[in-house]
């Protein structure tokens, strides 16, 4: 079955909020087999929807809309669907009986653009929206299912997890959808793909691979299609097995994973502390290993010692060696990254240092030039990347780089790249 995804509103087609409503949804109707094939968003306006709905009826299966059911003025759908059907707005009783209890419960005044809220198409089924006013609406047209949603996210979820994804699940009972999300770091993405063309090449015909690329970070997702989940499933597993054998080293995690999980995970699991010294990333490796849960467990703390006066007070990086080779050095980043293990006394730690840019670059050391050391007590580990031009995919390409730098020393794997 193929869906089509239509965003209603201005507020969208403005930029004033975003949309991720659609994404969500999307998600959702992948995992159980059905094929979103286009997302429109078009404005407030009656003729857009009705040239919306038309359009989407003569490519997909199911037609889901988001917005406009509010009591504003500014709010069409309900109307421009009673008009599209031909048929009068009648007054749901299990609706305004809902509205009324949620409105006098948390507001305490009950007026008619609630009152109104109740009235729905004659020819709709009514989705209850248990965590708002605003019904949602199933229309079964010939061969065609149309579903109207309101806009607001929490409300939107609440409605697909609870009503829509179950009866659209029972209607699609011939397909299957697989995915299988392969996460890699330190790699180019045309080198990867060099790199796994023959293994590329071999794929079953029911699978599909797809990179996608983000800064510092490549997923590659496998997807698997056809009718018997048991042997699609089997077909991803085995193809998992051989990538793991053509690129070991590369593979950082799998799924829905985040580096920083899976480097707190190994802390946790050893027992092992770690410490931070940033200076080009400005403690964003800080930020992304304090936002799991947990973090205090393993993480005593961080300085960003983003001054070469910081990197010698406090760090004890020597003066001279700043002055000889410059603070984005193989000789001060080492400074830093055991200055920072000694300060917090932890059995890691990491220094980054490196210029960002977009200013700041030279022909010795062009902007993205970034030093990455790790620190144990077997010793200590840097490495030179150069990463690009752009300041903040250059932080979090480094902040990434480095905690996959800090599995491969934890995981005993060689780093080198």
């Amino acid at each position: 079955m193929k869906a089509e995804i239509i965003t209603i509103g201005d507020e969208i087609l403005i930029g004033q909020i975003i949309d991720t409503n659609s994404a969500w949804i999307a998600n959702e109707l992948n995992l159980i087999g059905i094929d979103v094939v286009r997302k429109t968003s078009v404005s407030d306006n009656k003729d857009e929807i009705i040239k919306a709905i038309d359009y989407a009826k003569s490519t997909s299966d199911i037609i889901l809309l988001t917005g406009g059911l509010g009591p504003t003025n500014d709010d069409y759908t309900k109307e421009t669907l009673a008009e599209y059907y031909k048929v009068e707005l009648i007054e749901n009783a299990e609706v305004l009986k809902h509205i009324s209890q949620l409105i006098t419960k948390n507001v305490g005044v009950l007026n008619q653009r609630n009152i109104d809220q109740a009235k729905v198409p004659a020819n709709c089924i009514v989705i209850h929206n248990s965590v708002g006013t605003a019904p949602g609406m199933w229309f079964n047209d010939r061969n065609k299912i149309i579903i109207s949603m309101p806009g607001v996210p929490f409300e939107v979820k609440e409605m697909m997890t609870t009503t829509i994804l179950p009866k659209l699940k029972n209607l699609n009972t011939d397909s299957v959808i697989i995915h299988k999300i392969i996460l890699t770091q330190g790699i180019p993405e045309s080198r990867l793909a060099e790199v796994l063309e023959s293994w590329e090449n071999n794929l079953p015909r029911e699978i599909k691979l797809a990179y996608l690329p983000s800064p510092g970070l490549i997923k590659l997702r496998l997807s698997a299609r056809g009718n018997n989940k048991a042997y699609l499933q089997d077909l991803i597993d085995e193809q998992v097995t051989k990538i793991q054998q053509v690129i070991p080293d590369t593979i950082c995690g799998y799924d829905s994973e985040l580096l920083e999980e899976i480097v707190g995970n190994l802390l946790l699991k050893t027992g092992k502390t770690l410490s931070i010294a940033e200076s080009c990333t400005g403690g964003y490796i800080s930020q992304l290993i304090t936002s799991i849960p947990g973090s205090s467990a393993y993480f005593k703390g961080s300085i960003v010692a983003y001054s070469n006066e910081i990197k010698e007070n406090i760090l004890n990086v020597s003066k001279s060696n700043i002055d000889i080779y410059g603070a984005v050095s193989k000789q001060v980043v080492e400074e830093m990254v055991t200055g920072i293990r000694r300060i917090y006394n932890t059995d890691y730690s990491i220094a980054t240092s490196g210029i960002s840019g977009p200013a700041g670059g030279s022909i010795e050391k062009p902007v993205g030039t970034t030093w990455i050391a790790i620190a144990d007590k077997n010793g200590v580990i840097s490495m030179k990347y150069t990463f690009g031009d752009h300041r903040g995919r250059n932080i979090a390409r480094a902040s990434l780089t480095a905690l996959n730098m800090l599995q491969k020393r934890i995981n005993g794997i060689k780093i080198d790249f």
